[in-house]
């Protein structure tokens, strides 16, 4: 069953949708409105008194011209407003006492008020109010201070004043809704740019995780498949490190994925991230798959803030897989990590030999090695890893900068003079969260994957 509040809203909704009909029902209500008031005798005595008159026909036509104006007082406000207005004085003019017309006008000026800016509101309604006031005073046969003079001045005034208070509200409520629909296009985005940069960081740690160790399973399982037939001892020492590489990628795999998993799921990872704590066995790792690492140095001062700490130890596992892929038979390690002031230096060089003819240019992502086909110097090819495939461009520098400019560090990498690469990170001790810069052209030169 319809109630009648919910039957007033669907009115007003059609109403609101067909503005042209809700205008031709208003001059409507206005026509008979004015109509009644023409019946009504002001008097002298203690009030108007009705059925004593009845208007003459000219004074209806004025009612039924200027409440058909009103109509159109959306479309063309100002010209509504200056005809009711010369309705209305020509009533006063030539009509004693004169009819209502004046209704007509206190509509046509609301709409000008309601639809205007103030300036123009409070010229055109001081206007209205000063010729409409002049003339019922001028020509009415009432004193100019009767309540019917001064009742033109007051229902004008404040029709301008409500249309511009309207008008004021209807300024105020968009700009609250603009406001919010800012606020929530700016959610949005800020959601978008979290969501990016989430993405990013743990597209970063897979690839670290899987570098990492994929090349360390790639490098044994190439030493026991050439050891196997003559060595099988050593072969299955290489066998126990591709197994343990393996489980370690797919625990650390497993904590990253679990980054991605609903807070409600069970069994969420709770590990904590790497970092300079486990160097060591980092460093064992590389040294088990035919890789000699000295630490140079170690920092043995307050331990560095996780970002900055997960960091270090990101830029010194990518730099050491860098090393062991692409740096040839015999090459040897050094990495140190010292502080500095506010800052942490993390430092990784190597004495690889590769060709300086087949080093590439910035950006082109390789760094071949000098021709080993296994880990003993054995073999052929000029630029190969472990197994004889050929190296790939990756993301292995680009990542590492990402990650260092991201907390607001920077990152250098590029050949050492007489041979080797170098890779040399700085980063703040007190990290900063940021957009991660796009590098320079100039950030490094021979860069590697």
């Amino acid at each position: 069953m319809t109630t009648l509040p919910s039957g007033f809203a669907r009115a007003r909704r059609w109403l609101r949708d067909h503005p042209l009909a809700f205008d031709a029902t208003l001059a409507f209500c206005v026509l008979v409105a004015m109509i009644c008031g023409s019946f009504a005798d002001p008097g002298k005595g203690h009030g108007p008194t009705f059925g004593t008159r009845t208007p003459g026909a000219f004074s209806v036509l004025l009612m039924v011209l200027a409440a058909s104006a009103l109509v159109l007082r959306r479309r063309h406000p100002m010209a509504v407003l200056a005809v009711t207005g010369v309705f209305t004085a020509t009533e006063y003019i030539f009509t004693d006492p004169p009819a209502p017309v004046v209704m007509s006008t206190v509509i046509a000026l609301y709409t000008v008020a309601s639809r205007t800016d103030r300036p123009t509101t409070w010229r055109v309604g001081l206007l209205t109010m000063g010729i409409l006031t002049v003339a019922a005073m001028a020509f009415g046969s009432t004193p100019w201070y009767s309540q019917e003079n001064l009742g033109v001045f007051a229902w004008t005034g404040m029709a301008s004043a409500a249309g511009d208070a309207v008008r004021s509200r209807r300024a105020f409520v968009d700009a609250i809704r603009e406001r919010a629909e800012r606020a929530e296009r700016t959610r949005e985005e800020e959601a978008r740019r979290r969501v990016a940069e989430e993405r990013l960081r743990i597209a970063r740690d897979l690839h670290d995780v899987v570098a990492h160790h994929i090349a360390l399973v790639n490098v044994q399982a190439g030493v026991a498949a050439h050891v196997m037939d003559k060595r099988p001892d050593q072969a299955k020492e290489a066998l126990a490190h591709v197994r343990d590489a393996s489980r370690s990628a797919l625990n650390e795999l497993r904590v990253t994925v679990g980054l991605l998993r609903q807070s409600g799921d069970p069994e969420a990872p709770t590990e904590p991230a790497p970092g300079l704590a486990v160097l060591d066995g980092l460093v064992d790792t590389f040294r088990n798959a035919g890789l000699p690492v000295e630490v140079a140095g170690a920092d043995r001062g307050p331990k560095l803030p996780a970002a900055v700490d997960l960091a270090a130890y990101r830029v010194i596992q990518e730099a050491l897989t860098n090393v062991r892929k692409h740096a040839g038979a015999g090459a040897r390690a050094e990495v140190s990590v010292v502080r500095v002031g506010a800052t942490a230096e993390i430092t990784v060089l190597d004495n690889g030999r590769g060709s300086a003819a087949g080093r590439p240019g910035p950006g082109s992502g390789g760094h071949p090695a000098d021709g080993t086909g296994a880990p003993d110097g054995t073999g052929t090819g000029n630029s190969t890893d472990a197994q004889g495939a050929p190296d790939g461009g990756g993301h292995g520098l680009l990542g590492m900068r990402e990650r260092v400019t991201a907390l607001g560090g920077a990152l250098t990498a590029g050949p050492r003079y007489g041979g080797g690469f170098r890779v040399h990170a700085i980063l703040p001790i007190e990290a900063r969260t940021g957009e991660p810069e796009p590098p320079g052209p100039a950030a490094t030169t021979g860069e590697r994957r």
